[in-house]
């Protein structure tokens, strides 16, 4: 796994997806290119909270450099499908993505092929798993690499051109990019049709070839029941897109806060379990960091991404001993809070929910909003408060009616008020994930609806995640709102594009990121013609609905948001002075309940 291509090309395909732009504004209302309906092929990848990956081949260790010897081990050790199946479903893991046809693992294709040209097996590996996981409720998503490049790593060649070659009688050379492209653009195509019950493709980057021959479209037309996700790269015709394992933020578990694609596009972070090593087994047991996956594991959740999460299998398909502990960890670890991660959306986003990140004292946590309970929401807090016994958050106008520690079932007091809601006496902290079960009313408090705020930029309130306003690279900028008479006003609840990380990666030598507001002034008119300042400040680079907050005793008819800066700096020019909103909205009132 490696990336290949970076931020110019995606980015270029983000503003392909651009809409109109509105003449002599310096902004622009957006939709992004995508159907209308998601196809149904995407609901079992938009049901699923995680997935396993399994990077296993002729060089897991102990390495075989003859594709017939790496079978024969593989048998003779006892390789059963049903122990990968078992084992994804401890991690409530609804696919698994089996990466053997992988550039560093020798190109194996643990299936029967007439295709000569890579180690190919005779026993048919891949369409056991296929078997076992359809028994038990687990889809197989098939790995396919890009890349030729590592052909002979290990001092053997890994790829046979002179028999491929044969095959298509005229020469290949497979240890370029178009002759590698041509022999795996063919395996597409045979797996398709030997494997009916294969549920996709999950694809590490692009191939020139496969562009060229529109291999995407062909698989769409013959099977359009497969996925298709990509590493690294947002391409339209992919289902999904896959962000490689990210590191460096704070907390460490909070990957998503290195992602850039927004809600609501399918998206998973693919990460590694072990703290150290390559993707696949190399012969070590390496150390397991529990409170760093369960937090990786929550804080995917709490953001709608899946969890993609490499374990490393042994020759016999098994884990090693450290890795085995955590999935028999998680087999126990996770049914008491399943319903709390397992058919929810990510709150404080496009679905509503209390506010996620950073909160009280230290604390940092999640929020996850029930699908089937749209009035029940999830409290997950990852890293506990320094001192004390609550947590605060805020309420984002969310009335609450009960608060219950979900493991335990004990009730908890609580209090609203000022926007906040604190959970209060708390003892039973986890080690991991303390999770609170809140209910709330069936409406939001001290919100004013969908249709009743106006905007210069219509996307701003149409209540609509799909759209953005865009300022296309033009700062200062302002955005207008009209309350239609003049109204009490106490707080902007404002949803930026979730298109940019958000964590400073300056120590690595990258630059900042976060296309989102930073230094901004809000200012009140009864005529929109005259304007007093009402409020200043920096609003914090992160993920979620952020707070303006603007006093008890604002009433006025029209508020003006002037942004005057953006985080990104000038080296990072795809981000660099560039803003997208979603939603504004606007609070009149705050719950008051103690």
């Amino acid at each position: 796994m490696r990336r290949r291509r970076t931020l110019p090309l995606w980015a270029a395909v983000l503003s392909l997806l651009g809409g109109l732009l509105l003449a002599g504004t310096g902004t622009s209302t957006a939709r992004p290119a995508r159907p209308a309906a998601d196809p149904p092929r995407q609901q079992p990848l938009r049901d699923a909270t995680a997935g396993l990956f399994l990077h296993w081949g002729m060089f897991t260790s102990p390495k075989h450099y003859d594709c017939a010897a790496w079978e024969k081990a593989v048998t003779d050790s006892g390789w059963t499908p049903d122990y990968w199946v078992d084992e994804a479903k401890k991690l409530d893991a609804s696919y698994i993505v089996l990466a053997t046809f992988h550039s560093r693992l020798g190109y194996a294709r643990p299936w029967p092929s007439k295709i000569p040209g890579s180690c190919s097996t005779r026993r048919d590996f891949l369409g056991e798993l296929i078997a076992a996981g359809e028994a038990k409720g687990v889809r197989t998503i098939l790995y396919m690499t890009d890349d030729p490049k590592w052909h002979d790593e290990q001092g053997v060649e890994t790829l046979d051109s002179a028999a491929y070659s044969a095959h298509k009688g005229r020469d290949v050379d497979l240890t370029t990019r178009p002759g590698f492209g041509e022999f795996s653009y063919d395996n597409f195509f045979e797996v398709m049709a030997d494997q009916p019950k294969l549920s996709g493709f999950w694809i590490d980057n692009d191939n020139e070839y496969w562009e060229q021959h529109g291999l995407y479209e062909q698989i769409r037309e013959r099977r359009p029941d497969l996925t298709l996700s990509n590493n690294n790269e947002d391409t339209p015709i992919m289902d999904m897109v896959s962000h490689e394992q990210k590191t460096g933020m704070t907390p460490a578990y909070d990957q998503p806060s290195a992602i850039w694609t927004p809600m609501p596009r399918l998206t998973e972070s693919c990460y590694k379990v072990p703290s150290t090593g390559a993707w696949w087994y190399d012969g070590q047991d390496r150390p397991v960091d529990t409170g760093l996956n369960v937090g990786r594991y929550v804080a995917n959740a709490g953001t709608s991404i899946k969890s993609l999460m490499d374990l490393q299998a042994m020759v016999d398909g098994r884990f090693p001993p450290r890795q085995q502990h955590f999935t028999d960890f998680m087999k126990d670890y996770l049914p008491p809070i399943r319903e709390s991660l397992h058919g929810v959306h990510g709150g404080g986003y496009a679905h509503g929910g209390m506010q996620p990140g950073a909160w009280n004292d230290g604390a940092y946590g999640y929020v996850t909003v029930s699908r089937a309970r749209p009035t029940t929401q999830y409290v997950h807090v990852t890293t506990r408060p320094a001192t004390g016994d609550r947590v605060r958050l805020r309420d984002n106008g969310y009335r609450v009616t009960a608060v219950t520690d979900l493991r335990t079932g004990a009730r908890l007091p609580y209090d609203q008020r000022d926007g906040r809601l604190t959970i209060r006496s708390i003892e039973d902290w986890d080690a991991h994930d303390t999770v609170f079960e809140v209910e709330t009313a069936k409406d939001r408090y001290g919100v004013y609806p969908t249709g009743s705020v106006t905007a210069d930029q219509p996307r701003l309130t149409d209540g609509d995640f799909t759209t953005y306003t865009d300022n296309q690279g033009t700062l200062p900028v302002s955005f207008t709102l009209d309350l239609g008479g003049r109204k009490k006003a106490v707080y902007l609840g404002v949803n930026q594009r979730e298109w940019s990380p958000t964590h400073n990666r300056s120590t690595f030598g990258r630059p900042e990121d976060s296309a989102r507001i930073k230094d901004y002034t809000v200012s009140a008119s009864d005529d929109g013609r005259r304007w007093r300042q009402v409020a200043a400040g920096v609003l914090e680079s992160a993920r979620g609905i952020r707070f303006i907050d603007l006093g008890d005793g604002l009433k006025t008819r029209h508020l003006k948001l002037d942004v005057s800066t953006t985080w990104s700096a000038p080296s990072a020019p795809n981000f660099y002075r560039r803003l997208r909103i979603d939603e504004i909205q606007v609070g009149h009132d705050h719950v008051r309940r103690r």
